[in-house]
């Protein structure tokens, strides 16, 4: 049995190289690929609703002074529902929604790997979407989390509550 020398260097093969990562996604990339999921989901919902009548109704709610209605919960309900059926396969295999496709951004980990889509949906999206409908307090929440991107990091709220972040491809 050959005795191995304890003080011997390790004789691993080291690969030289520097591990590249990602560079944060600038402010202004980030706001193009959600102007972009918004006028995706608008060309599609704005004529339905419209065809519907809600937006009439809707105008009429908001001259009356009436800020809530079960119709716009499930307007709100149908928004959700087709926002996530449109962007769930590119989020799901990739960590990217149709707008941060376009210009070429993605959202990660903080390790570095592409996130559970259920954790994109539950932590990421479902908050931002569900916080503006309380009254009072939901509008200034969002205000929060669309100014947090001004700090160093460039993370929103919903990016520190999901555990992720989002960087150039």
């Amino acid at each position: 049995m050959a005795e191995s020398n304890p003080y011997a260097a390790p004789t691993a093969t080291l690969v030289d190289g520097t591990v590249t990562l990602n560079a944060d996604a600038t402010r202004g990339a980030r706001l193009g690929a959600i102007l972009i999921d918004g006028l995706i989901s608008f060309a599609v919902l704005g004529p339905v609703m419209y065809v519907s009548g809600y937006w009439g109704r809707a105008m009429a709610n908001a001259q009356a002074g009436k800020i809530f209605s079960l119709e716009q919960l499930a307007w709100m309900a149908a928004g959700l529902i087709f926002f996530f059926a449109l962007q769930f396969v590119p989020l799901s295999q990739t960590g990217q929604t149709w707008g941060k496709r376009v210009v070429g951004i993605k959202i990660i980990t903080l390790d570095g790997k592409k996130p559970a889509i259920s954790d994109l949906i539950f932590k990421r999206y479902l908050p931002v979407q569900l916080v503006p409908n309380i009254p009072i307090v939901g509008v200034w929440l969002c205000v929060i989390d669309v100014l947090s991107i001004f700090t160093k990091n460039k993370r929103c709220v919903h990016d520190h509550i999901a555990g992720t972040k989002v960087v150039n491809v």
